[in-house]
């Protein structure tokens, strides 16, 4: 099922609001875009739970990610029942210095939003290479 023009405009801004929390490198706000119990899941983790999501990404702000910015750009949206919409993105990582994402490492990711007390919080974020 198609999403109506509103729910892909709320469901579309949660990239943004990723891409802003990385930013900033503010893990709390990152994770804050998830559900209590959210899952997160990336090329060898796994994570779920706000407070768990938050903690690592705290780490990973101050390692490997240090200095980098996300990017995500959405291509597809579906509503797959009231309240419950799955978004497709592409992008990835830029890592420090660099101005885009590397050629390699461009991700193309799912991410399960549900309506929460009338806010898209994401479910579950999943993202794999794109190649």
């Amino acid at each position: 099922m198609t999403a109506t023009a509103d729910t892909a405009t709320g469901v579309a801004a949660l990239p943004g609001q990723i891409v802003a929390a990385w930013a900033r490198h503010d893990a709390e706000a990152f994770a804050d875009v998830f559900v209590e119990d959210g899952t997160m899941i990336l090329p060898g983790v796994h994570v779920k739970g706000r407070d768990d999501i938050a903690k690592f990404m705290g780490g990973a702000f101050a390692t490997a990610y240090q200095g980098s910015q996300v990017t995500g750009t959405p291509f597809d949206v579906r509503e797959i029942a009231p309240g419950v919409v799955v978004l497709y993105t592409e992008g990835g990582v830029i890592q420090a210095g660099d101005t885009e994402v590397a050629e390699n490492a461009k991700v193309r990711a799912s991410w399960t939003a549900v309506l929460r007390d009338g806010e898209w919080k994401l479910a579950a974020y999943q993202n794999t290479p794109r190649d």
